[in-house]
């Protein structure tokens, strides 16, 4: 390491910079080097600054988002106010959290061979490095497919390729696993790890990873941890360092499970149990302290309660001729649960969704609410049933004013002012909007504006609300704030059903899940059957939770009965803080 430190080859000296169109600057004060070689990790709260600092690295501030710059930035030497984002592309590369927006070509090796178009490389020469880098990154029998008929992991690979055909010296990953599932997230970290260490066999090169699921980068090692947060570097700390000093809950960041059980057993989580990584910490030192909290902690059960309020029979649907997106799909949920639907991408957990929502036409005899067949419903009438709510709030908001917005439904309904205005203080209170009730939506933040959408749903009063990715691009103050308030809503009798890619979410948040694989259901059970058994995981590109293999390593078998316990502690220490 002490000869990659001779090179700094990033440099913020007393780095701060202002949007225009704010009144505070967003980086304050960062100081900053960043070695030729070194693998960095990036994390802090949502608005904290890290995407903005990944910005000014690649050159999309201040060349695409213009402000005021005080300080400092060089790459390899030379500021980067004055060189320009061509320039700057030729030596960092950046995958963005959202790879669909970043293709231009009509097929794979299009886009792939984009930048030597511009460079009027060679055609052969063209050909031979666009083979090459698909090779490596696993999209070789992609290269004749439009890239937006891709998955999500697909999509990632391709843009990485993009970036690696020019031989660019620092790699830069925005939020590399949103919109991932477990397996493919899994793979990404692995398939990052592996550029970075073959890349560095023979040619220096440096990895910045910006991303708040900690524990899911930190599969793979790094060399450090950098926290910002209110625009400012908080820690600049090797993983051992940073996973023991208390700085990620302080910050609203997500410990790594395993950690927060060895906090629950009563263990001093030191940095010489070099807990960074799972595979790296001396549990041999601290099992028996795991086991006697085992021991200790008391066993529930639990009963689902409830009438049927929603059941699926039979159900099959192609979008294409001989083209199955779900077969005989079969399920009953009950009034009050809370559920996850989860699945790899494209297993088809949205399409039913849609199907139950009328999105899409099911057949007769397929879909019943309260045990009658709605077939004969229009998309209104099974909206005041049954609730959707979409990833992305920007995507359903229509209207420029909060309170307009959760009226909407409302109004279609021809439903009077006063009763409206009633109805919406009442749902304002339940979703802690109240003070926003006159506010317009621009000045609310993501997680306030998925709010707003919850409401404009919950006012219809329906019975079942579907959310697809709830917790999305969320960091865990955030997080916890979306689920503490539809546990809330789930309290008044609402079935809440989500689409998620979040394991976390899955266990903490709802006790039961079903899996969905190539339009099958494949089991529908309780979550810690789910992330304790390696046949399903399998099957639904999911992923072991690390309690899950902690249970192994201190011989607790089998692995879900601790996986229960520690749910069960964790629900007793959520009841005693209400």
């Amino acid at each position: 390491m002490d000869s990659i430190k001779e090179a700094p080859v990033i440099e913020f000296i007393n780095f701060s910079f202002k949007y225009f169109a704010q009144s505070k600057p967003t980086l304050k004060d960062i100081n900053l080097k960043i070695f030729r070689g070194e693998k960095i990790l990036i994390v802090g709260p949502s608005g904290s600054g890290k995407s903005t600092m990944g910005n000014c690295l690649n050159g999309l501030i201040p060349f695409s988002y213009e402000g005021e710059i005080d300080g400092s930035l060089t790459i390899n030497g030379t500021v980067t106010q004055n060189t320009g984002i061509f320039e700057l592309s030729k030596t960092i590369g950046t995958v963005m959290q959202d790879s669909d927006a970043q293709f231009v070509g009509l097929s794979v090796a299009e886009d792939i061979s984009f930048s030597m178009e511009n460079d009027c490389v060679p055609q052969r020469e063209m050909i031979s490095r666009v083979k090459d880098v698909a090779t490596l990154v696993g999209v070789q029998n992609l290269l004749k497919q439009s890239p937006h008929e891709l998955s999500g992991g697909q999509m990632q690979r391709t843009s990485l390729a993009g970036i690696l055909v020019d031989d660019v010296e620092i790699l830069l990953f925005d939020e590399p696993l949103a919109n991932l599932d477990p397996e493919t997230g899994k793979y990404a970290i692995e398939l990052i790890d592996r550029i970075h260490r073959e890349k560095n066999a023979d040619k220096l090169k440096t990895t910045i990873i910006i991303e708040h699921r900690i524990e899911d980068v930190l599969h793979r090692e790094v060399d450090r941890i950098i926290l910002i947060d209110d625009g400012r570097i908080i820690a600049d700390l090797n993983a051992h360092e940073m996973i023991s000093s208390g700085y990620l809950l302080e910050h609203g960041l997500r410990e790594p499970l395993y950690v927060t059980a060895m906090k629950y057993a009563g263990v001093d989580v030191t940095s010489d149990l070099t807990p960074g990584y799972f595979l790296t910490t001396d549990f041999s030192r601290i099992k028996g302290d795991i086991l006697r909290w085992y021991e200790s902690v008391e066993i529930k059960t639990h009963i689902e309660t409830g009438d049927e309020v929603l059941s699926i029979r039979n159900l099959d649907y192609e979008y294409y001729k001989n083209t199955p997106v779900l077969r005989n799909i079969n399920l009953t949920i009950q009034e009050g649960e809370m559920l996850s639907i989860v699945g790899t991408n494209g297993a088809g957990k949205s399409t039913l969704a849609k199907l139950i929502c009328k999105f899409e036409n099911h057949s007769r005899d397929t879909v019943f609410f309260t045990g009658k067949d709605v077939f004969d419903q229009s998309i209104s009438e099974r909206a005041s049933f049954v609730g959707y709510v979409m990833q992305n709030p920007n995507q359903m908001i229509t209207q420029t004013q909060i309170y307009d917005e959760i009226a909407s439904g409302l109004r279609l309904r021809k439903v009077p002012d006063a009763e409206i205005d009633e109805r919406i203080d009442r749902v304002l209170e339940i979703c802690g909007l109240t003070k926003f009730k006159k506010w317009p939506i621009s000045a609310l933040s993501y997680g306030q504006k998925k709010r707003v959408t919850i409401a404009s749903i919950l006012i219809l009063d329906p019975k079942v609300i579907i959310l697809d990715e709830p917790t999305a691009g969320q960091d865990y103050h955030h997080y916890t704030d979306i689920m503490k308030f539809l546990e809330k809503v789930n309290k008044l009798g609402v079935t809440i059903i989500m689409i998620t890619h979040d394991m976390h979410l899955m266990l903490e948040y709802t006790r039961r899940s079903i899996v969905i694989s190539d339009g099958v259901i494949v089991i529908d059970t309780d979550s810690t059957e789910v992330l304790t058994n390696p046949e399903i995981i399998s099957k639904a590109s999911l992923k072991e939770t690390s309690l899950f293999h902690l249970a192994n390593e201190v011989g607790i078998i089998p692995p879900k009965s601790f996986v229960d316990r520690f749910l069960d502690y964790e629900a007793g220490l959520k009841y005693e803080s209400i």
